[in-house]
């Protein structure tokens, strides 16, 4: 990252402390997939809490960082309103982070579920014209991404999915507002578990630049 500190950030006069600045960047990877909570970050990256709104907002600028905001149109559960944020590589993520995304590790379902977004959001930016959005309700219930208003898609990086994993789906199906919900993992075959349907990654990507989960 250190020609981007230096052409995108020095050189157009962003800000003023690059060490602070790049402080916070390391942050701001460890938040990457989740909601942030801004005070946190501010008291870790040791800058004012104002001054990391600003420093998200030149991520976003840069196009380092895409913003998810959260899908609000659930009705049986009150859905939270704050959004979560993805880097726009998972190699730059793990580079960040000080570590590397193995098969296997506990680390990899957050590398999966960052290359997939990429992916996502691409396709919905080029393609589809989709928003992508996520879905936590303030009892617990999270599903990584919700296209459009017609596609649920939660990534799990398990081999072997059950019903526990599908809780989050489920709860979502109750509001009957979607037309599909998919859980995107490892498997090795693609199947159905009631209103679900559990897809491989791989088969996942080609449904998706083939146009199946359009309206």
């Amino acid at each position: 990252m250190g020609s981007y500190l230096q052409q995108e950030i020095v050189a157009e006069g962003a800000i003023r402390n690059v060490p602070a600045f790049s402080r916070f960047l390391k942050v701001a990877a460890l938040c990457n997939g989740k909601i942030v909570n801004f005070t946190n970050v501010a008291n870790d990256a040791q800058v004012p809490r104002t001054t990391v709104y600003e420093y998200f907002e030149i991520l976003k600028d840069t196009l380092v960082l895409h913003e998810v905001p959260a899908w609000q149109k659930s009705r049986k559960r009150k859905p939270l309103v704050s959004s979560k944020y993805y880097f726009f590589d998972v190699g730059v993520v793990a580079a960040l982070q000080g570590r590397t995304f193995r098969v296997g590790s506990p680390d990899f379902g957050e590398a999966l579920e960052t290359f997939l977004f990429q992916e996502l959001i691409a396709y919905c930016d080029y393609i589809s014209g989709d928003t992508v959005c996520h879905w936590r309700s303030k009892s617990g219930f999270e599903v990584d991404f919700i296209i459009g208003d017609h596609t649920a898609v939660e990534i799990k990086a398990s081999k072997n999915i059950s019903n526990q994993h599908l809780k989050a789906l489920r709860a979502l199906a109750e509001e009957q507002t979607l037309k599909r919900y998919l859980c995107v993992c490892q498997e090795e075959r693609p199947r159905s578990i009631d209103m679900v349907s559990v897809i491989p990654f791989k088969d996942f990507l080609d449904r998706l630049w083939d146009g199946e989960y359009i309206k």
